[in-house]
């Protein structure tokens, strides 16, 4: 690691919202610094960076909407759906997840006051694809998949995305990409010329470290993309957001230390699951989830008494005993390992 690439210090260890525990490229900060009053009181505009986004996942400028998050991207998913695709169709809307899953996909079926459809998770996490192409019914109007998942980091088997968008042609399918830059896959590409309802979200949040900031993407085929942003609202995506991307994108050098540092740390992490005996589920993204059983949730108290923060994801869907540990920079998994040794020994009485 690099004078420039050491993290800053801060006291708490975070490791339970998977983010960049490095902190953003040196370059972005710069970027912001050099921003100017009147780009501040001015309304952005998106086309050139859209452009630039769009070359970095190599499609068009026109196949690419920038969004204040991933998070918006999942809501104009379910808000395009309902109305779009509700039109015509029963009601009430139905929207499909896979458990265990992200929260906000629930949030965003609420919002919209569709009913949400729950696939229960497999033995090992295993994807249910059999089960998920069974529950599609004529009032299905949105599919959420996370590819890898989250909390599991394990990636959807090959051509089942596919199969999915093309037995639900009256729903949109959104694949959330959030992990994509540690998984190496992504599914944009030919198959949204295909399956024009078929929908790739990104988020530059993790690997960039740009949570603070807010802004993600999303990737389709034009006709889609214009239909979803239908419901964005106007300058949803701030100034500095956007400065902060352009700045980010260009330092390819720090994504791929930072996307390395988090290989290395899942390593770290399987090795002490071996050591005690733990179940693990290998990931590709930048976390790992791993079962330490019925004191997950007292552990992650006594991490978080030592200012280290860990997920304690024992009620979800198929998680119980379960912690999931952000796979960051290799100084702060040891030193939250050499933590979490010490929150496994007995406590004197």
């Amino acid at each position: 690691m690099t004078e420039q690439q050491a993290p800053s210090g801060r006291r708490d260890l975070r490791l339970h919202l998977n983010e960049n525990t490095a902190g953003c490229s040196p370059a972005v900060v710069a970027a912001l610094r050099a921003m100017y009053r009147e780009d501040v009181a001015t309304y952005p505009r998106q086309p050139a960076l859209q452009a630039t986004v769009g070359r970095w996942f190599g499609v068009p400028a026109d196949w690419v909407r920038l969004t204040n998050g991933l998070d918006e991207g999942i809501q104009m998913v379910a808000q395009a759906g309902a109305w779009h695709y509700g039109a015509s169709r029963p009601s009430p809307a139905e929207v499909i997840v896979v458990d265990p899953t992200f929260e906000v996909y629930e949030l965003c079926a609420e919002a919209v006051g569709a009913r949400l459809v729950r696939i229960g998770p497999e033995p090992d996490f295993r994807f249910p694809t059999e089960r998920l192409l069974a529950a599609i019914t004529p009032s299905t109007r949105v599919i959420y998949v996370t590819d890898p998942n989250n909390p599991t980091g394990l990636g959807i088997p090959a051509g089942v995305v596919d199969e999915i968008a093309r037995r639900a042609p009256q729903a949109l399918v959104l694949v959330d990409e959030a992990y994509g830059d540690f998984s190496g896959r992504t599914l944009i590409g030919p198959r949204l010329e295909r399956q024009r309802n078929l929908l790739v979200g990104r988020t530059f949040a993790k690997a960039h470290g740009l949570a603070g900031l807010r802004i993600g993407t999303l990737v389709a085929h034009p006709e889609t993309i214009s239909l979803v942003c239908r419901v964005q609202l106007p300058f949803s995506v701030n100034i500095s957001a956007m400065t902060a991307l352009a700045a980010s994108l260009a330092d390819r050098s720090y994504l791929d230390w930072y996307v390395s540092e988090s290989a290395a740390s899942r390593e770290l992490i399987y090795d002490f699951c071996r050591r005690h005996g733990f179940t693990y589920w290998p990931s590709e993204a930048n976390f790992v989830l791993l079962r330490v059983g019925e004191g997950a949730s007292a552990i992650a108290e006594r991490l978080a008494e030592r200012r280290i923060f860990v997920r304690d994801k024992s009620d979800s869907p198929g998680c119980a005993g379960c912690l999931r540990i952000t796979a960051g920079v290799v100084a702060h998994t040891r030193l939250a390992l050499a933590a979490l040794e010490d929150s496994l020994a007995p406590r004197p009485h």
